[in-house]
């Protein structure tokens, strides 16, 4: 008897512990759009689970974003991209409800690829920017191609067919990356728009033009996973540095226009973003970016943002309004100090305070009074300025564009990539170790290491067709589209879910059975006292 109420009472209290979101007064919220900053922002949902927020977010791209949120589909969005702009001759008109624009992080847009010398993985890829146009306008189909040595004098490249790959779907990676082209060798990018059927001049889309050699993927997911099989090798993309980092694979570094070869990483983004115009409504303008002379800087760098919205217009409510502001003032303040583990770069001061004003416009809205000097955000001083970029750390002169290279490896693969001449990975000079080549001109040293990503089972690419070769049967048109599930979070959601049928139907069930039990005992008492 004492057992049974027992357990009574502590499925009560389970059940009861499971309702946080109630106790709060928050309800659930939804959002779409940008895969750029999705690795950011389903960090940040998981943090605010705890006060009883839940916050739903598909990443279905940018441009499905913005579509959504003017249909009135979701609550809120996520874009790298403002409405009212032209693509492709089409005009991504306002939505008739109210709206603001809010910066949530900052980024580079990375150029990961999947390329072996011999056995050995590199890691330390250069690239200009004419460059990397030419190799997404199709000009340049060879990683053995005269421009690519140019950049890399410290490798012997092999003779592989390039497979670029790009975003199938609408993308505000896709924007970021052809407005740089659009901006910096328009002749390049409108030439390509021609081949593709499209009017010139071009300027930047969502939407990149799927003509050959491109491959199209679905997603930043699609076009990373795509890129790190071994049956991909030569094969590029650009994603969000975070995708690259987590998937253990290099990133190319990019020429700026001091003349050195950088990584996109948190400090670079900083400096490089100095150069950023923030119109009133807070969108960016990257002109000043792409032409920034600080020799730290990265020049594919910019900010994402959240739509927010300014009415009640449905689907939104005041009470939901509560959920989001509450949930913007996280992620402004305290998620900014996570954003550069996550491969991000964080926030400003002055957009942190804008984002808070935009917070206010919100519905609903708990318009907490923040102390913006207790966000402990790694690019706060004393006088305003941004630390993170006034700290960053120059370049080495192994990066600077010349006949040095250095043998770092960048992104997700830290193993360092042998160069000719024996450049050191500071610039030191000649080695007789790292720096020797094989008869063949190709690095000496130990190949990748068996378990190092891509490393093993690799399937053979015959270099004219970028297409695997079967052992049995020649080459094959085919690939593999590889699948990449969350298990670990749908399982756990799983568990949850069970775990609350049950002390749902125990707390129904338990009740009526222990006053059974009670009657029964009061009923065999009776009859033999």
């Amino acid at each position: 008897m004492k057992r049974l109420a027992a357990l009574a009472a502590v499925l009560v209290l389970l059940l009861v512990g499971q309702q946080p979101a109630m106790a709060q007064g928050y309800v659930p919220i939804s959002g779409s759009g940008s895969t750029w900053s999705s690795n950011a922002l389903d960090q940040w949902r998981k943090n605010v689970e705890q006060y009883g927020m839940r916050i739903n977010f598909s990443a279905t791209g940018s441009t499905a974003g913005r579509n959504d949120f003017r249909n009135g589909q979701v609550d809120f969005a996520v874009s790298e991209i403002p409405y009212g702009l032209t693509d492709g001759g089409v005009l991504d008109a306002n939505p008739a409800r109210g709206f603001a624009y809010m910066p949530i992080v900052a980024g580079g847009t990375a150029l990961m690829y999947n390329l072996k010398i011999g056995n050995t993985r590199v890691t330390n890829l250069r690239l200009s920017g004419k460059t990397l146009t030419g190799i997404f306008t199709g000009t340049i189909t060879n990683w053995a191609d005269p421009a690519i040595k140019a950049d890399n004098p410290g490798l012997a490249l092999p003779a592989r067919k390039i497979i670029p790959v790009v975003r199938s779907d609408g993308s505000g990676t896709t924007a970021q990356f052809t407005a740089y082209m659009a901006s910096e060798f328009s002749g390049m990018w409108d030439a390509f728009c021609r081949r593709a059927g499209r009017a010139a001049p071009c300027g930047f889309t969502s939407f990149f033009p799927l003509v050959s050699p491109m491959i199209g993927q679905s997603g930043s997911l699609g076009v990373t996973n795509y890129t790190r099989q071994d049956q991909s090798e030569g094969a590029i993309t650009y994603v969000e540095y975070s995708y690259a980092r987590n998937a253990g694979f290099p990133i190319a570094k990019v020429l700026n226009k001091a003349g050195y070869y950088i990584e996109p990483k948190a400090p670079s983004v900083a400096v490089a973003l100095l150069g950023a115009g923030i119109r009133p409504d807070l969108t960016q303008e990257l002109g000043g970016v792409y032409h920034n002379n600080d020799s730290r800087t990265y020049p594919l760098s910019s900010y994402s943002y959240m739509i927010l919205p300014t009415t009640t217009a449905s689907p939104f409510t005041q009470v939901k309004g509560k959920t989001l502001s509450d949930f913007a003032y996280y992620f402004l303040c305290e998620g900014q100090q996570q954003a550069d583990n996550l491969g991000y770069s964080p926030l400003p001061i002055n957009l942190v305070q804008a984002g808070l004003n935009q917070v206010a416009r919100i519905p609903g809205s708990t318009k907490k009074p923040t102390d913006i000097s207790k966000c402990n955000n790694p690019t706060f001083s004393a006088d305003g300025t941004n630390l993170l970029a006034k700290t960053a750390p120059f370049p080495k002169s192994c990066d600077k564009i010349g006949v040095t290279q250095c043998t770092e490896g960048t992104g997700g693969a830290k193993t360092p990539t042998p160069v000719r001449g024996g450049t050191a990975a500071n610039g030191s000079g000649p080695s007789n170790g790292p720096g020797a080549t094989n008869p063949d001109g190709t690095p000496a040293g130990d190949a990748a290491p068996a378990d190092a990503p891509g490393a093993g089972n690799a399937t053979a690419i015959d270099p004219n067709t970028g297409l695997p070769v079967s052992a049995s049967n020649g080459s094959s048109g085919a690939l593999a589209q590889p699948v990449s599930l969350n298990l670990k979070d749908d399982a756990t959601w799983a568990l949850f879910a069970t775990l609350a049928v049950v002390l749902f139907l125990g707390l129904i069930i338990a009740p009526p059975v222990l006053a059974r039990v009670l009657r029964r005992r009061n009923y065999v008492q009776e009859e033999d006292p």
